[in-house]
């Protein structure tokens, strides 16, 4: 493949996920990590996720292939400061946005840049959470993929290809409103229906009654919330978007029950039903 040294910053859950699904597929190359807070990054060290972690994220200007698995705003300021890397190094941002990295990336580095959003993920978070198969099988979205040099996007396609990635294409604003709807604005109604629960007079009550679907719609709620705040932050106009098409159609809900119009209900029930025909 050409290349030696791999770079990860972020040795989270999707950082360090990926140092273990890179390991097992190419066994002869070195994977050095780099994590601002100190201790996921010696607890990286002691799982073994990488074969060293630097003390600088700019020490890994000397890897072949540097990939961003940090919040959005930390990405777009690594971005700022990568300089000095080689025309020839290939950096991967992992982030859920992508308009915002793609067009901040300073000119002189653009073509070295590939944004991706590999549509993974666990509401665990830190190194300990981290597993091999996390990306097995899973969509990576590759966004405006023209603005990448030719020799960064054949190794990119072909690293997530490697690990067992499924790629499609989409230009950055596209895929921004779309993640909203799929993935954002899911998370905010997780979070909205956690409140509610914990904001009644006996939340342990309530929970005593929790099955399957509660604890499925609910679960991400225990994703980062400094990680998410910033995805909402830096997505805001498609997310608030999403969230007032969510507002229209649970008002219709309520307006039937209100009203007792159980066949609307009913029929607005199984017009929802046809989104697993295309899933």
């Amino acid at each position: 493949m050409g290349i030696e040294k791999i770079g990860i910053v972020g040795l989270g859950l999707m950082g360090g996920s990926l140092a273990l699904a890179l390991r097992k597929k190419y066994q002869n190359i070195k994977i050095y990590g780099y994590d601002h807070n100190s201790e996921h990054a010696e607890e990286a060290r002691e799982l073994g996720l990488v074969k060293e972690v630097v003390d600088d994220y700019s020490k890994l200007d000397m890897c072949d292939v540097i990939f961003l698995a940090t919040p959005i705003d930390g990405s777009i300021e690594i971005l700022q400061n990568l300089s000095n890397i080689k025309k020839e190094t290939t950096i991967v941002d992992l982030g859920s946005t992508k308009a915002l990295i793609s067009n901040t990336t300073p000119s002189t580095i653009r073509e070295n840049l590939v944004a991706a959003h590999p549509m993974t993920g666990t509401e665990k978070s830190g190194p300990s959470a981290s597993f091999e198969t996390l990306y097995a099988g899973k969509t990576v979205v590759l966004c405006d993929i023209n603005k990448s040099g030719e020799k960064q996007q054949k190794l990119a396609q072909k690293i997530f290809t490697d690990i067992g990635m499924k790629i499609v294409y989409m230009d950055s604003k596209e895929h921004d409103r779309h993640a909203a709807y799929i993935s954002h604005m899911p998370h905010a109604i997780s979070y909205a229906l956690a409140n509610s629960v914990m904001k009644q007079e006996d939340p342990r009550s309530i929970i005593a009654l929790a099955g399957g679907g509660f604890r499925d719609m609910s679960r991400i709620a225990k994703s980062s919330p400094k990680m998410w705040s910033g995805i909402f932050k830096r997505n805001k106009e498609h997310i608030l978007e999403s969230i007032e098409s969510f507002k229209n159609e649970l008002e219709k809900c309520e307006k039937f029950i209100e009203n007792e119009e159980w066949d609307l209900l009913q029929a607005w029930m199984k017009e929802a039903n046809k989104l697993h025909d295309i899933l």
